[in-house]
């Protein structure tokens, strides 16, 4: 349970812990799932009718991308403990765009479990498109769902009846707003959220096509060394209107960082277009290392600046009237607990599990984080090259099972 304010201003040190700690998550989600999506994604634009070379980009990605995906679960899984009131306000409100992105993981992710079951060229095209349309699916709703942060989700007051308590008493709950979501889903694809999209696709496919010329070589190397400079710069200009316009048009509307976080914005968001156009750079040079490490960086700095844009609001802008008529109503009595005027407003301090929750949270934390450097080890067992000459040939079903 969580306990709504007066306006609050100040954010407790383990709620802000907590908001870093969720960050960093879905940074590192970004990072690593990225270029898996990406790779997903360049199936149809780099060897659409190779199957090959489909089989060496499958390979690439193969043993990690699930393990890159636990990133996202852990994600949600602190913010469910850490800030209920954020998850469930999320979960109801938006809850299309996140079935869709569920939709997305699960054919993505059966298309890495079944596409080996059957040798036909067919199965594993349909399940290679599988993997490709689950990618944009899900790369697509949360470019799009993180610009409608950036720029503001409105919430408003519902009155809800309690029942079985005092006749006549009723209790006031911050909600997102329906009419702009569950009555108008295609509201959320504003003009910027739309770029946000596109952005974050074009940013996967870079970082992909940059994880190609790492892990590759052969035919599917010259293709991604050719289209890798190219994405990189149509990502480097979309990221570019993205900084600019989220920046001059949705910089001013949070209390919690003020000109801080206006100029950190700009500050972070010209380091993302920076590195993005090093990516192309360097890639045309050859400079495989560099390129990978520039894309991965940009998008790493890019959600910086985005949760540096919601830090304490939470992404959430609250109705005016319904906020100043909450702020201004008298004591009520609810269940006990004596409840005075409050904001409506969804924010850190609003939305945040209690104190001890907290902290028994840190402490957990503290424990397990180490595990992080699994992800290390792991990734330093499959550093080799791919290629279609080196594959081992396809297994064929035993004429014996047939006839069992």
């Amino acid at each position: 349970m969580f306990t709504a304010m007066n306006a609050p201003t100040e954010v407790g040190g383990l709620q802000i812990l907590w908001f870093l700690l969720i960050a960093v998550l879905w940074i590192g989600f970004f990072f690593l799932e990225g270029f898996d999506f990406g790779v997903g994604m360049l199936y149809q634009i780099l060897s659409r009718k190779q199957p090959e070379e489909r089989r060496v980009m499958v390979n690439s990605i193969g043993p990690m991308w699930d393990a890159n995906q636990v990133w996202l679960l852990t994600a949600g899984g602190a913010t469910f403990a850490a800030f209920p009131g954020w998850y469930a306000s999320l979960f109801s409100g938006l809850y299309l765009p996140l079935f869709l992105v569920l939709v997305g993981l699960i054919i993505r992710g059966i298309s890495f479990e079944y596409r080996a079951l059957n040798p036909g060229t067919r199965w594993k095209n349909a399940f290679d498109w599988c993997n490709s349309i689950g990618s944009l699916i899900v790369v697509l709703v949360f470019g799009v769902g993180f610009a409608n942060f950036v720029r503001g989700i409105n919430v408003t007051a519902v009155q809800n009846a309690v029942a079985g308590k005092t006749p006549g008493l009723t209790w006031t709950t911050p909600t997102l707003l329906q009419s702009n979501f569950d009555g108008r889903f295609w509201g959320l694809f504003m003009p910027f959220c739309i770029v946000g999209g596109l952005m974050l696709i074009a940013m996967c496919l870079a970082h992909g096509a940059q994880f190609l010329t790492l892990k590759t070589s052969g035919t599917v190397l010259k293709k991604a060394e050719a289209f890798a400079p190219k994405i990189s710069w149509i990502a480097a200009v979309l990221v570019a209107i993205f900084v600019i316009w989220g920046t001059a048009s949705y910089a001013t509307n949070n209390p919690y960082t003020g000109t801080i976080g206006v100029v950190l914005r700009w500050i972070i968001g010209i380091i993302s277009i920076v590195l993005m156009v090093g990516a192309g750079v360097f890639v045309s040079k050859k400079r495989f290392g560099l390129s990978f490490i520039c894309t991965g960086l940009s998008i790493a700095t890019l959600f910086i600046s985005i949760f540096v844009a919601i830090f304490g609001t939470l992404g959430f802008v609250a109705d005016a009237a319904s906020n100043s008529a909450l702020h201004n109503a008298a004591s009520t009595t609810f269940t006990g607990a004596a409840v005075d005027g409050y904001s409506i407003a969804l924010n850190m301090t609003t939305t945040s599990s209690s104190h001890l929750t907290l902290v028994l949270m840190s402490v957990f934390a503290i424990l397990v984080v180490p595990v992080i450097l699994y992800t290390i080890w792991a990734y330093s067992h499959f550093t080799k090259r791919l290629s279609v000459e080196n594959l081992p040939a396809e297994e064929s079903e035993p004429a014996a099972a047939a006839t069992v």
